[in-house]
């Protein structure tokens, strides 16, 4: 009921603030794109349509016109109350709408009531946005500015107004084919149209004459301007039923095609700037051919160019090199510079890196050079590596190097705070040592020096260092192995971890036995730190499991009850809602038993717990059997624990729906390797009865082919006597066979 309008019988003639208004009345009402409102003389708004809420605000304090900020109230003529005269108040401003943005409204305020009636007055507030007039009004200023000073002609013509011309383009001709008032875009004539551009022109003309769409470019001959093009666009239109319409543009693209010409011009001025680099290129590969460095050039399909020394150097000709790689000529090792393929990223133009490695020739020689790798041609888009090689002595480099790495090895062992030793490659002596290695073998210094392994640690740890140290030597790998030491009895000293880690040194000479570098360090503290936070992570997150767990199941539970509840309010869906509330009682079974258990899911607790929850949920005894030798061996899956619950509640539920008398029977049978359950019940199939001619589906026997685990389950469903057997026998991957306890 409409406290605003009481029902009564409507008189004669309808009034907005006496009766009751018809079905017209409010449809208008509601349908008018003005906001319009019905207040009362103290300004309380009776009734308002969408519009009028969308613009004007809202204030909860103080509802109704005297709520509204003032702006508004000088707008709708409220000073406190409306004054007496009948006539129509019109006003205009800008006030703050409901959105937030300042608008630009009329409002025209109108008392409905006439004085000395016995009905209450009313008044009448209409608001209308002004917003879109303004847009269009500036928008038209703007197109006419626009086209009154762009080189641009545009014209409109209409069936019943004919053509219309919003500006003209700035270079036009005398007018030619066209009679009457043509726009400036019909009024070009064939004579000043350019003759290879005739075929284009008549095409416009046809497309003017049959109002179809079409983009012309052709050129004229102005008599003031010369050689002008002119692009034309013809676009049809429909400004409404039976009025068809045709929008025509002409841009003027002189300096466009300028444009083009001028960059056809730069394309060839390229081109010649292009042969005259490559004769450049030719002359300074004449001059690199007589120097005595090795230059070569790498392109991205290879080596591109050599000099007449890098052809000497790598022992054959331009042509058993060319297209490939310049680590052709790189020594075995996997490190090599010429191996690098990071080469164009890492270095910038112009920019050179120095290196120094071994070459292989073809020949088979062996030699060090020392070189730089230069990137060339990036500008161009034609990127190139240039490496520049000089020959060194091999000797004199070779041994500088191994002097630097004794001399770093010797400030390694002498003061890093790592158990350190240097072994010898062959009969595995230590060599060298530190004091922390001796903390790592519990034995003085002068017992370990110049001795095996063998003779200063345990039997077990002697025979595993010697066979890593073995390792490092075959491999040439870095090996690394943690060791676990218990407590010494003797000394007191508590146990301890550590890791080693073992590595092949080059011998310092060709004759020189090859050496092993071990660093050890104590890392017991670390590990156990870790242990501690792993243990502490595995803890929080079973604890956070249990939790969610738990709240599932309360949430289920919360869920199963309000759909009681709707099946009770409503008896029509209480079969449909009484089938959803065993399945959410079955989802919640499953987080249920998982609250209190670590580790997976037991078969048998699942198949238990939804069997009580159906024999509660309908009041009908399940018997439950389990038989087997060991069903705790048996876990469900986290991917298939729900499915699985739900089907075994859907061959209960359906169980005791199809068998109005007897008992149900429920016997899980725990086999080696696989879990068979068997549900009976006093029942009967229909005549021809095949469950693969069962369609999946959301309720029943399509609900459970849905849900089966595709692997490791298999549902048979067949008449015993006078009762039904549903048997469902899982297997892995659809079960898990844990370890016996």
């Amino acid at each position: 009921m409409n406290p605003i309008f009481p029902p009564r019988r409507p008189p004669v003639r309808h009034r907005l603030d006496e009766a009751e208004p018809s079905a017209e009345l409010r449809a208008l009402f509601e349908m008018s794109p003005a906001g319009l409102a019905v207040c009362d003389a103290s300004g309380h708004v009776l009734r308002a349509n969408p519009p009028w809420h969308a613009l004007c605000p809202h204030s909860a304090e103080q509802p109704g016109i005297a709520g509204l900020p003032e702006e508004w109230q000088r707008l709708v003529g409220w000073r406190g109350a409306w004054g007496p005269a009948d006539d129509t108040v019109v006003s205009e401003g800008w006030a703050v709408a409901a959105s937030g943005v300042r608008v630009h409204l009329r409002a025209s305020t109108r008392r409905l009531g006439a004085a000395g009636l016995a009905a209450p007055v009313r008044w009448l507030v209409q608001l209308e946005d002004l917003g879109l007039r303004d847009e269009c009004e500036r928008a038209r200023v703007e197109i006419t500015a626009l086209m009154g000073t762009a080189g641009v002609g545009v014209a409109t013509w209409d069936a019943e107004q004919g053509w219309s011309s919003a500006a003209a383009p700035r270079h036009t001709a005398s007018a030619g084919e066209g009679a009457g008032p043509q726009p400036a875009q019909l009024s070009i004539g064939r004579d000043v149209v350019e003759p290879e551009s005739l075929a284009d022109y008549g095409r416009l003309q046809q497309a003017l004459r049959q109002r179809q769409r079409a983009e012309v470019r052709y050129a004229v001959r102005h008599a003031d301007t010369g050689r002008r093009w002119l692009l034309t666009r013809v676009e049809p239109a429909e400004l409404g039923p039976g009025r068809p319409a045709m929008s025509v543009v002409t841009l003027d693209i002189t300096d466009e095609e300028n444009a083009r010409r001028h960059n056809e011009e730069l394309l060839v001025e390229q081109a010649r700037a292009r042969e005259s680099l490559l004769l450049q290129t030719d002359r300074t590969r004449a001059v690199l051919d007589s120097v005595l460095v090795g230059i070569v050039t790498v392109g991205p399909t290879g080596i591109e160019w050599m000099n007449r020394s890098a052809r000497r150097m790598f022992g054959g000709e331009l042509a058993d090199f060319i297209g490939q790689p310049i680590a052709v000529v790189a020594s075995p090792d996997p490190e090599h510079p010429l191996r690098r393929t990071d080469w164009l990223s890492s270095l910038s133009e112009g920019h050179a890196e120095t290196f120094e490695c071994r070459l292989v020739a073809r020949d088979g020689r062996e030699f060090w050079v020392v070189g730089n790798a230069v990137v060339t041609g990036r500008e161009s888009g034609a990127s190139q590596l240039t490496f520049a090689l000089l020959d060194i002595e091999r000797r004199r480099q070779a041994e500088t190097q191994i002097a630097q790495a004794q001399a770093s090895l010797q400030r390694i062992i002498e003061t890093a705070p790592l158990a350190i030793a240097l072994f010898d490659g062959r009969g595995l002596q230590v060599l060298q040592l530190n004091q922390m290695l001796s903390a790592f073998a519990r034995r003085p210094v002068h017992e370990i020096e110049g001795r095996p392994p063998s003779l200063w640690l345990p039997g077990p740890e002697a025979a595993a260092l010697s066979a890593d140290l073995h390792q490092a030597v075959a491999s040439r790998e870095l090996v690394r192995r943690e060791l676990h030491r218990d407590a010494d009895a003797e000394t007191g000293e508590p146990g301890r971890v550590w890791d080693m880690r073992i590595v092949a040194l080059r011998a310092a000479g060709e004759h020189n036995e090859e050496q092993l570098l071990l660093v050890a360090s104590d890392v017991t503290e670390q590990r156990a730190a870790e242990q501690a936070r792993f243990e502490a992570a595995i803890s929080q997150r079973e604890m956070l499991v249990k939790e969610v767990h738990h709240r599932i199941k309360n949430n289920l539970q919360g869920v199963a009850g309000l759909l009681q509840q709707n099946a009770q309010r409503h008896p029509e869906a209480a079969a449909a809602l009484g089938e959803a509330v065993g399945q959410v009682h079955a989802i919640a079974q499953v987080h249920g038993l998982q609250v209190g258990v670590t580790g997976p899911l037991r078969v048998r607790g699942v198949i238990e717990a939804i069997a009580q929850s159906v024999q509660r949920m309908f009041g009908r005894t399940i018997v439950f059997e389990v038989a087997g030798p060991a069903p705790h061996r048996f876990a469900l899956t986290e991917a298939d624990s729900i499915p699985i619950a739900l089907t075994v509640n859907e061959l209960l539920t359906n169980a005791i729906k199809h068998s109005a008398t007897g008992e149900v029977r429920c016997q899980v049978e725990f086999e080696a390797a696989a879990v068979q359950i068997a549900i009976s019940s006093a029942s009967r199939l229909p005549e021809g009865f095949s469950l693969a001619a069962v369609p999946p589906g959301i309720s029943g026997l399509g609900l459970v082919r849905a849900l089966l685990p595709r692997k490791g389950s298999a549902l048979r469903l067949e008449a015993q006597g006078d009762q039904v057997v549903a048997t469902l026998r899982l297997e892995p991957p659809a079960v898990a066979l844990l370890e016996p306890l």
